[in-house]
């Protein structure tokens, strides 16, 4: 392949048609234009390939495709005369894809300007005249398709492959390459599909290669012959270049559902409902014995659904009412219900949802108390999280609107499990079409492929996290996005606390690879590491760990149970005698005091691991939660191991007693999570991030568990909690518990 022969001095050319059409009906930022030239400026300048490709790196739903499109724009302008465009293996996002190219590009596509088209219908008769205006190209990565791209450029239109050709592959992560079961086949795919892009570009006379993602995973993916260096890092080195898509003050992302939400009393905080594992059983098929129709407002069983569906109808009746008070038209909302891909368990979850909203309104009909309960709990749910200084219509006017909402039928069921389905519910835009104001939608795969969805609100997710694997669960977060904080306010995210413990350690992943890799702290690197069977560190590539497993390590970072209870009083008092004896024995041969805190004391590695064992014997974890006793122990060998040190294979043990915390917070309605007392004045985890600076520190607090009141522990009986704190020096670390065989 001829690689592009371009002086490095060579002006960008900004001003032009394209770009200038482009910023004025998309109103471009300052930093988003910076980027878009930078972009363009880089391809022209930087010889790029699959293998090496140029890098736009975004945020899940956070306007990389108006940004590629823009790059798309100034690419016209300086030179390039066609774009190809590649898309995920869906249908439904190469529709979606191409109707956003005819929109943007509309006046110069009716000025002749440009034209667009997707490869499965594209003309075999254009002219001469056609051929010579500006081209974009819209195809899925599919065999076949790259074979009809093959013979569109040297067969039927030679002239094309003699062109400056920009290609970009749109959501090209291998961290969510593979959507079948049959993995090995989807990566055979991959390759083939890669190896035609390679075969193709080699016959092409100048072209450029720029990837789009939103997962910086991909970045620390290196070919299969890639080495572990002795140091165990990996460096982000295929792109020929990154930009960084710049996110906008209105995006909501992981931060607001997995950061905010530990802040008492932030918006952010509630946001998630949990729903029992049972719950997602019962969702797979049609069970006729535990759903019975005349329980369906009152049954425990499947109170998630049930309330996440009441919640959306009341939430989407208050945005409404808002609108009406600040002179708005009316909007429509959108629900998604998205646990596996099955089409049986689709039809059976469509039946449950309109069984429900069918006795909703025959109680309604009938004054039978259970709705009027069924409202006003969802209304002071969703008036937590209301807006200061921003109307909340009272519980009478939503009352009254929900009742209007359901006897219009203003809730619609739409199950999306075929591309067919998703082509005929797509809007012009390429959305999916809202067309009433309540939009539910069932389904699976499809949903997670980059369609876009407007006013999300509800998002009830119940995908099977020992499967998150390559395939990262941050793409199915839907409810990522450009979001008012008006929708917010009513929004709900319901899943398991497991689902939702597996997306939150994703979500970390994910932010601190892309910290390392914008700021160049540690020259970009993060350090990969597993456990083996002998709980022993090793260092691993970073595809072959298993996503749902990991755990970032960063800089006093904090590792605690949470979700559990202690054992009965008479099995446990013996237990607590011991540890308090054993912690004497701790305190009397410690290795230093702390000058600042006196009840910080140096103890060796393998006294500390000990205590953390006698302790894990008292606790008793709830369903969905877990305290893995061995990844622990394995964290703490590794933090008090890894640096060399006066205190090498050394904790510090910052011990606290007569605590009283409760089991719940009455806010979020969640366990606790912060028996440190991280926002109080006595503040150990302060402490612990002073003395834990090359050894790891463990605080310890021994509670009370009081039932009485607002406590709620189950057995009345004294408990230690502990508490791991990562060194202050420690180099980000994704540590894979287990990883891929």
């Amino acid at each position: 392949m001829k690689n592009l022969n371009i002086n490095l001095l060579e002006s960008l050319i900004s001003s032009g048609n394209f770009f200038c059409t482009l910023k004025n009906k998309n109103n471009y930022d300052f930093a988003s234009q910076k980027v878009i030239e930078q972009t363009v400026r880089n391809l022209k300048e930087v010889s790029t390939s699959s293998n090496k490709p140029g890098m736009l790196l975004g945020k899940i739903q956070s306007g990389k495709t108006r940004t590629f499109i823009g790059i798309m724009g100034l690419a016209y302008d300086n030179g390039y005369d066609l774009v190809i465009i590649l898309t995920k293996n869906s249908n439904a996002l190469t529709k979606q894809t191409f109707e956003r190219l005819e929109n943007e590009f509309e006046n110069l596509i009716q000025e002749d300007e440009m034209a667009v088209f997707d490869i499965m219908s594209m003309p075999e008769n254009l002219r001469n005249y056609e051929l010579k205006k500006k081209m974009a190209i819209v195809l899925k990565k599919e065999k076949k398709n790259m074979e009809r791209l093959q013979k569109a450029l040297f067969e039927t239109y030679p002239s094309l492959s003699e062109r400056r050709i920009l290609f970009i592959d749109d959501e090209a992560d291998f961290a969510s390459v593979a959507y079948e079961n049959n993995k090995e086949r989807n990566i055979i795919e991959l390759k083939v599909i890669a190896g035609q892009i390679d075969k193709l570009r080699s016959n092409l006379q100048e072209t450029s290669y720029l990837q789009v993602t939103a997962t910086p995973y991909s970045l620390y993916l290196q070919p299969e012959d890639m080495t572990v260096n002795e140091h165990k890092v990996y460096q982000p080195k295929r792109p020929a270049f990154t930009e960084l898509v710049p996110v906008h003050d209105k995006y909501i992302g992981g931060e607001m559902y997995f950061e905010r939400s530990k802040i008492e009393g932030d918006i952010g905080s509630y946001l998630y409902h949990e729903i029992d594992e049972n719950e997602l059983g019962i969702l797979k098929k049609s069970d006729r014995r535990r759903v019975k129709s005349d329980t369906l407002l009152t049954n425990s069983k499947f109170s998630g659904i049930r309330n996440a569906l009441v919640n959306f109808i009341v939430g989407g009746s208050i945005r409404n009412l808002q609108n009406k008070i600040n002179g708005e038209k009316p909007s429509k909302f959108a629900f998604i219900i998205h646990t596996m891909t099955s089409k049986i368990a689709h039809q059976w979850q469509e039946d449950l949802v309109l069984e429900i909203e069918e006795k909703l309104v025959e109680s309604y009909k009938t004054s039978e108390p259970i709705f009027n309960e069924l409202i006003k709990e969802a209304y002071h749910d969703l008036a937590r999280s209301k807006i200061e200084n921003c109307y909340f219509p009272t519980f009478k006017d939503v009352y009254s609107k929900v009742c209007e909402s359901l006897v219009n039928q203003e809730l619609l069921i739409s199950i999306v499990n075929s591309e067919k389905d998703v082509n005929q519910l797509l809007d012009k835009s390429g959305q999916l079409k809202l067309r009433t104001p309540l939009n539910i939608f069932i389904g699976g795969q499809i949903l997670d492929r980059g369609i876009t969805i407007g006013n999300l609100i509800g998002f009830y997710y119940g995908r099977n996290p020992k499967k998150f694997q390559q395939d990262t669960v941050l793409q199915h977060s839907r409810m990522y996005g450009a979001r008012p904080m008006e929708d917010i306010a009513v929004t709900r995210f319901y899943t398991t606390q497991k689902i939702y413990d597996v997306m939150e350690r994703m979500h970390e992943f994910d932010s601190e690879l892309r910290k390392a890799f914008e700021s160049g702290a540690n020259n970009g690197e993060v350090v990969f590491i597993q456990r083996d069977l002998q709980n022993q560190i090793l260092p691993c590539s970073p595809n072959k760990i298993m996503l749902s497993s990991i755990n970032m390590i960063k800089p006093s970072k904090r590792f605690l149970p949470i979700g559990f209870d202690t054992l009965p009083k008479s099995k446990m008092i013996p237990k607590i005698k011991k540890i308090d004896n054993y912690i004497e024995q701790l305190i009397d041969t410690a290795l230093e005091i702390s000058p600042e805190d006196k009840q910080c004391y140096l103890i060796k590695l393998n006294d500390a691991l000990i205590l953390v064992e006698m302790i894990h014997e008292t606790l008793v974890m709830e369903e969905g939660y877990e305290w893995d006793l061995e990844a622990y122990n394995t964290l703490l060998n590794y933090l008090a191991k890894e640096y060399e040190s006066e205190n090498h294979e050394k904790v510090w043990l910052i011990l606290r007693h007569n605590r009283n915390i409760a089991r719940i917070r009455k806010s979020s309605r969640r366990f606790e999570d912060a028996p440190d007392t991280s926002s109080s004045k006595l503040n150990e985890y302060k402490i612990a991030k002073k003395v834990a600076v090359f050894c790891p520190a463990i605080i310890l607090t021994r509670q009370l568990g009081e039932t009485t009141g607002e406590f709620g522990w189950k057995h009345n009986t004294p408990f230690y909690w502990p508490i791991l704190v990562a060194p202050a020096n420690t180099i980000p670390t994704v540590f894979a518990n287990k990883h891929i065989k």
